[in-house]
C-alpha cells in the first residue's frame, strides 16, 4: 500500500516552493515598477504610456530595464518621500502631544486680564481650573 504523497518527493516539493518563491518576487517587482512609475511626476503621460507598454507585453526584460535606468533615481524618491513622511508625521505628534500648550496660553491671557485688572483674581484662578482640565 502507497502513500497518497509517494507520487511526490522531495525534490519537485522543493522545486515547488522556489518557482512560488520566484513567482512572489516577479510579480513584487512588476508592482514596484508600476507604482514608482505611476509616482512620478517629471515623466509624461506617453513616457508612462511607453513604460507600461513594454512591462506588460515584455514584463522580465521590461522591468529590470527599468530598474536599471531608473534605479538611484527610485531610490532617491523613495528616500525623499520617507523623509517628507517623517516630517509630516513629526508635525502631527507635536501637534497632538502638546495639548497643554493650549492651556498655557488660555493661563498667559487671563494672567494678561489680572494684570490689566479686567477680571478679579477669583475669575482668574477659575479659568485656570477650567484650562486645566
Amino acid at each position: 500500500m502507497t502513500t497518497p504523497d509517494a507520487g511526490y518527493p522531495l525534490a519537485d516539493l522543493m522545486w515547488t516552493f522556489v518557482l512560488f518563491f520566484a513567482f512572489l518576487v516577479y510579480f513584487w517587482l512588476i508592482i514596484t515598477v508600476f507604482g514608482d512609475l505611476f509616482r512620478r511626476h517629471d515623466v509624461s503621460g506617453w513616457g508612462k504610456a511607453g513604460w507600461s507598454v513594454f512591462v506588460i507585453f515584455v514584463p522580465l526584460i521590461g522591468s529590470l530595464t527599468y530598474l536599471i535606468t531608473q534605479g538611484r533615481a527610485m531610490a532617491d524618491r523613495d528616500i525623499r518621500h520617507a523623509e517628507q513622511t517623517k516630517q509630516q508625521t513629526d508635525e502631527y505628534i507635536r501637534s497632538v502631544a502638546a495639548p497643554g500648550s493650549h492651556a498655557v496660553e488660555e493661563i498667559a491671557r487671563g494672567k494678561e486680564l489680572l494684570d490689566r485688572g479686567a477680571i478679579s483674581q477669583e475669575e482668574f484662578e477659575q479659568l485656570k481650573r477650567r484650562a486645566l482640565v
